[in-house]
């Protein structure tokens, strides 16, 4: 079976998003354009992770090509849902990221996860995040990436990397309140706390 690249240079929109009550939540990259809407599941981790990579992508862009950091979005810049239907095309083992110097612009490849596979990385091409990539090359595992799994890629302006990265940020914040006594997430229900000697708060 053909693998498939789901190719967005650059996507209408790209986000992060949720379905489900908290607690209960499944996190998702969305990209939308040229009539296609493409949804990916991943961990929450992974939404972390990849919002904090990002930011340290741009980071060193700055540092090494002078490239302009943009200034943090509005708030109110994109708290719409995820568009529907939100039909999982495939569940991301793998997050690669680079910067092609000759576009300014960031990439980003979510690899389906390969069969029994269930890790949370995110990596580096060759171990140097602003290369300019090879598009085939996003994934810094040591083996040659598998040809045979399904790939999103998108291709991000500074300024649409930052949008992505304050509202991923938001939408990870967004989930259950810690508890004030021991951090863990509070079920609406409340939860036994181990700081409480197992009693209900």
């Amino acid at each position: 079976m053909t693998h498939q690249v789901h190719a967005f240079e650059p996507p209408e929109r790209f986000v992060a998003g949720t379905v489900g009550a908290p607690g209960e939540r499944t996190f998702f990259l969305q990209a939308r354009g040229g009539g296609r809407l493409v949804s990916v599941a991943l961990e929450k981790v992974q939404v972390s992770l990849l919002a904090e990579k990002l930011e340290e992508l741009l980071t060193e862009a700055h540092r090494r090509f002078g490239i302009e950091l943009p200034d943090p979005p509005p708030a109110a810049s994109d708290n719409e849902p995820l568009e529907t239907p939100v039909d999982e095309e495939f569940r991301v083992g793998t997050l690669g990221l680079a910067f092609d110097v000759d576009t300014a612009t960031v990439v980003i490849e979510a690899i389906a996860a390969g069969e029994g596979e269930a890790e949370v990385e995110l990596g580096d091409p060759d171990g140097d995040p602003t290369a300019d990539p090879d598009p085939d090359d996003l994934d810094d595992d040591e083996e040659e990436p598998d040809d045979d799994l399904d790939r999103l890629r998108v291709r991000l302006t500074p300024q649409a990397a930052r949008e992505f990265i304050d509202r991923a940020r938001r939408v990870v914040a967004a989930g259950r309140p810690p508890c004030p006594l021991c951090g863990q997430p509070l079920d609406p229900a409340g939860h036994l706390c181990p700081r409480n000697n197992g009693y209900h708060r």
